[in-house]
C-alpha cells in the first residue's frame, strides 16, 4: 500500500477510523479487539457506552446545541468480516492487520476481504460522532456482533438500551438506493455418518481440483450466475462407478460462494479413462456455460498414492449424487420488485469429519413459506444419501413499507441533496434491520450505503468518491431529519 496516499484520502476522518479497525482482526466471534476499541473511543470522547449480554455495544452521542429536541436517530452496522483470502497468501485472520490498497477511486485488499462490509459503516458513524461541524440530534450507535454468522448480536440485541425509534442501517453496497426490505433466511446442515474401510485393490487414488472461481456474496451476488465449486466437483464425479471418497472440502462460509473444492478419492483402474474424459467434459462445459460471468475457473485431476481408507462405494456415490442433484442459486426472481431475487440457495460448505462428511447450505428468501420449502427440498434430497439433515438459524425477512415516514423522509432528502431521485427497493442478503424492529417496538428503518463491490470475497472494492458522498449526505440528513 502507499501508505501516504492512503492518509490523503478524504474524507479523512472517515478513511483513518477504517484503517484503525482494519489493524483489528474481526472475524466472526471474535470481535473483543473492536468492543475493547469502541469502548475505548466513547470514553475519550466523554460519550455513554453500555455493552449488551451478547457483546453488541450501544453508543449514546448527545445532540449538538440547539438540536437537543431532534428525534433520536441509531446509525447500525456490524463489527464483525466475513475472512477469505487467495489461495497461497499468509495471513492469519486471527492476528493479522487487513493490508489496504488504493487502486484509483477504489481501496481493496492484498489477497484477502476488504472488511467494507461493515467496518465502512462504524468508521462513517464514528467520523459523524466527532464532526464538530455537523448539526445532529441525540444519536445512538449500535454496532452489533456476529452478523456474519447468524447475525447473534441482532437477536440478542438489549431493547431496554434504544432509545431511538429512527435506525440508519449501514450495511449497504450500492449508492443511490435506499433499501426498506430484505430477505430471511435459514441453513441446512447435512451430516452422512459413514466409516472409513480398506479400498481393497484395483483401484488408483486421484485428487480433484476446482480453484480460480469468483465466489461471491451468497446473497447480494447469488444472482450474478457465478459456478459453484462444490457443485462443479459433483458433476465432474457424479458418472464415476466405483468411486470411494477419502475427503471433500469445499467452500470457507455459509454466506460465500464456494470458490475452490478438493475431492481426494480412489477409483477403480478401468474408470481412470472416463474419469479424465469426465474431466475434460466439464471444462468444456465450464468454458462455455460461465464465458461471461466467472471465466477464470479451472477443473484439474492429480493422480496421487492410493489412499488406504476410504468410504464405501456406496456411501460416495450417494452422496455425490445428492450434491449433484441439490439446489444452488437463484429460484425465484420477484414478481412484485422487478429484478430482485426472491428465492435462492447456496450450498456453501463441504468438509470430512471424524464421523463422516458434513454438508452446509444457505436459503434465502423475501417470502418465509419459500424459504422454508426450499430448505425443505434441500434436506429431502440430502437424506437420499443417508444425511441427517437439521435447519438452524432461521432469521426473518424484513418487509417492505411504503408508508414509512422515514424512508420518505430520507427520499426527499437524498433528492434535494443530489438531485437524483434515489431507488426504492429490498435486497436479498439479509440486513439486521428486521430483527431489530422487531426487538424495539415502533422501530422505523432503512439501510443505505457507499458503492462497494466483491464483497465475501478477495475481489472485495470500496469506492473512495462513494464514501465521501454517502458521508456528506448522511451528515445533511441528520441535520434536518424529524
Amino acid at each position: 500500500m502507499n501508505h501516504m496516499k492512503y492518509n490523503e484520502l478524504e474524507p479523512k476522518a472517515v478513511f483513518g477510523y477504517f484503517k484503525d479497525l482494519s489493524d483489528i482482526p474481526r472475524e466472526s466471534g471474535n470481535e473483543e479487539g473492536v468492543q475493547k476499541y469502541l469502548l475505548n473511543f466513547a470514553k475519550e470522547h466523554n460519550f455513554t457506552v453500555h455493552v449488551d449480554k451478547v457483546g453488541n455495544v450501544i453508543m449514546k452521542v448527545p445532540a449538538t446545541k440547539g438540536y437537543e429536541k431532534y428525534p433520536s436517530v441509531a446509525i447500525q452496522g456490524h463489527m464483525d468480516m466475513v475472512c477469505v483470502k487467495d489461495a497461497g497468501v499468509k495471513h492469519d485472520f486471527a492476528h493479522d492487520p487487513i493490508h489496504i490498497l488504493v487502486d484509483g477511486d477504489f481501496i481493496t485488499a492484498d489477497g484477502t476481504t476488504l472488511g467494507g462490509d461493515d467496518g465502512i459503516a462504524i468508521a462513517m458513524a464514528l467520523a459523524v460522532f466527532t464532526d464538530e461541524n455537523c448539526k445532529h440530534g441525540p444519536l445512538e450507535g449500535i454496532f452489533t456482533k456476529s452478523e456474519e454468522t447468524g447475525m447473534d448480536g441482532a437477536f440478542g440485541l438489549d431493547a431496554s438500551l434504544v432509545e431511538s425509534r429512527k435506525l440508519i442501517n449501514l450495511d449497504s453496497e450500492e449508492e443511490g438506493i435506499i433499501y426498506i426490505g430484505c430477505a430471511g433466511g435459514i441453513e441446512t446442515e447435512s451430516n452422512l455418518a459413514a466409516t472409513k474401510s480398506a479400498t481393497g485393490a484395483g483401484y488408483q487414488g486421484f485428487t480433484l481440483r476446482v480453484q480460480g472461481l469468483m465466489g461471491g456474496h451468497s446473497g447480494g451476488e447469488i444472482d450474478k450466475q457465478r459456478a459453484n465449486a462444490i457443485k462443479l466437483a459433483a458433476r465432474t464425479l457424479n458418472s464415476l462407478k466405483t468411486i470411494k471418497l477419502e475427503t471433500a472440502k469445499g467452500g470457507t462460509k455459509r454466506n460465500v460462494i464456494p470458490s475452490t473444492a478438493e475431492f481426494s478419492f480412489a477409483i477403480k483402474k478401468e474408470e481412470v479413462a472416463a474419469l479424465h474424459k469426465a474431466v475434460k467434459d466439464i471444462n468444456e462445459a465450464y468454458a462455455n456455460e460461465y464465458a461471461t460471468q466467472d471465466p477464470q475457473g479451472t477443473i484439474t485431476v492429480e493422480e496421487k498414492a492410493c489412499p488406504s481408507l476410504t468410504f464405501s462405494n456406496e456411501d460416495s456415490t450417494r452422496l455425490i449424487r445428492a450434491l449433484h442433484m441439490a439446489p444452488h442459486g437463484v429460484e425465484a426472481m420477484s414478481t412484485s420488485l422487478p429484478g430482485v431475487v426472491e428465492t435462492s440457495s447456496n450450498m456453501a460448505i463441504i468438509e470430512t469429519t471424524e464421523k463422516g462428511i458434513t454438508v452446509i447450505s444457505s436459503h434465502r428468501s423475501s417470502i418465509m413459506s419459500s424459504r422454508d420449502d426450499i430448505a425443505l427440498r434441500f434436506k429431502e434430497i440430502m437424506e437420499t444419501s443417508g444425511a441427517t439433515v437439521a435447519l438452524k438459524g432461521p432469521y426473518p425477512s424484513w418487509q417492505p413499507d411504503t408508508s414509512s415516514p422515514l424512508m420518505a423522509f430520507c427520499s426527499k432528502a437524498y433528492e434535494d441533496f443530489s438531485h437524483k431521485k434515489p431507488e426504492i427497493t429490498a435486497i436479498h442478503a439479509g440486513l439486521e434491520c428486521g430483527i431489530i424492529n422487531s426487538r424495539v417496538k415502533g422501530m422505523d428503518s432503512v439501510s443505505f450505503g457507499p458503492g462497494m463491490s466483491g464483497v465475501h470475497s478477495t475481489d472485495e472494492k470500496l469506492c473512495i468518491s462513494s464514501v465521501e458522498r454517502t458521508t456528506r449526505f448522511l451528515k445533511h440528513l441528520l441535520s434536518i431529519i424529524r
